[in-house]
């Protein structure tokens, strides 16, 4: 992707395209390559939603401890397919877009606005509460923690572009930003850390054995052999991404939109993401495309020769995979050189800041549509 500078710190202006990220390297067959992680893989998420069947009432001592209409709302479309974003209780544009995605999959006007008629379509999914306590875990709050040099050559010396912090890693678990956990745990939160965000690792606000109150993510099962590759696993249960999803025949990228659609192959709509995508610089290439190839927790081949914005001086760099890295968790390599969906360091620019010509969307939303398309897919990119 393509940011710009004066938005984003130099790391994140590295999670760009205008190249096959992995440089072509460790790919097999099917177009996927090994994934790296440090951390151990768990038979059982203990992070996991438990959650009534639809239309069975909520058990009272799992309610909301306040009204959280929005968040609410956020939580059902996201478990749906339709994502917002970061579920932070605030209206925006990644709202709206998965209102009207859930409104076109419902034959219902896709105005995005929440009108009575969605609010009816809606209603069966009104016992699923905004938030729940989770207990974190020692071995989720284990670590390893790292502050992210902002210069690719001090980032290559890493085994892994990992997390920063537990506040980090807790908030792309349940799909929102450490600022939202610290309003929903005003208790527990200090003063949200100050200055750039790499070269200094942030404080942590949370620690092993907490209670703390979360964005009450769902769809985040992992059914057992349903996942061969231990480190994918392990990414998607990091992310609350579950192993079932709808499979893909087509997706529709729309540059006036800002949106990401999945189609299966009923022609049904069946997910819609915010995406960031191109420049003035690095425009989106119009056009009909197919994905070829997939690689997760990909590493990335980095090539000043490819960027109008990185001096020619620098070197080429090797940088290790990691939620953190360039391009996210995922690389979705596409049949037009040098371009591909990937996932993003910074969730909350998605939508806001410019890519280097690429599709850039959150790790988690990445990780879901990496278990839904195949070399083959196709790929559509309009105006």
């Amino acid at each position: 992707m393509r940011v710009i500078p004066s938005i984003l710190p130099f790391c994140a202006m590295l999670a760009a395209c205008g190249m096959d990220p992995t440089g072509g390297a460790q790919r097999k067959d099917d177009g996927t390559k090994p994934a790296a992680s440090p951390t151990p893989v768990v038979a059982a998420d203990p992070l996991a939603a438990h959650d009534p069947s639809q239309g069975v009432p909520l058990d009272p001592s799992l309610a909301d401890d306040q009204p959280r209409p929005l968040m609410q709302l956020q939580v059902v479309l996201d478990r749906l397919g339709f994502t917002p974003g970061v579920v932070d209780g605030k209206e925006g544009l990644s709202t709206r877009n998965a209102i009207a995605g859930f409104q076109e999959a419902r034959n219902l006007e896709a105005t995005g606005e929440l009108d009575a008629s969605t609010r009816q379509a809606l209603a069966a999914w009104s016992n699923i509460p905004a938030t729940r306590v989770v207990t974190i875990p020692a071995d989720f709050a284990a670590g390893p923690f790292m502050a992210i040099p902002a210069k690719p050559a001090e980032q290559a010396k890493l085994p892994w572009l990992g997390y920063q912090s537990l506040d980090e890693k807790l908030a792309e678990r349940f799909h929102t930003t450490p600022e939202t956990l610290r309003m929903l745990n005003p208790v527990n939160a200090g003063p949200a850390p100050s200055g750039s965000p790499f070269d200094v690792k942030p404080a942590t606000t949370f620690h092993a054995g907490e209670q703390i109150r979360v964005p009450n993510i769902g769809g985040d099962r992992i059914d057992d052999g349903a996942v061969a590759e231990a480190g994918w696993r392990n990414t998607l249960a990091m992310l609350g991404v579950g192993s079932t999803q709808p499979q893909a025949a087509k997706i529709v990228v729309s540059k006036s939109k800002g949106t990401l659609k999945v189609y299966d192959g009923a022609e049904k709509l069946v997910g819609v993401y915010t995406a960031t995508m191109g420049s003035r610089h690095d425009p989106l290439p119009l056009g009909n495309w197919k994905v070829v190839g997939l690689a997760r927790n990909p590493d990335f081949a980095f090539d000043p020769d490819l960027f109008w914005d990185v001096p020619d001086s620098n070197a080429k760099q090797r940088l290790p995979p990691g939620p953190n890295g360039p391009v996210g968790v995922a690389w979705i390599d596409l049949n037009k050189a040098h371009y591909g969906i990937h996932g993003a360091p910074e969730p909350s620019t998605i939508g806001r800041a410019q890519s280097h010509g690429c599709v850039r969307l959150t790790n988690w939303d990445v990780a879901r549509l990496a278990q839904m398309v195949k070399p083959g897919t196709q790929v559509v990119f309009e105006a």
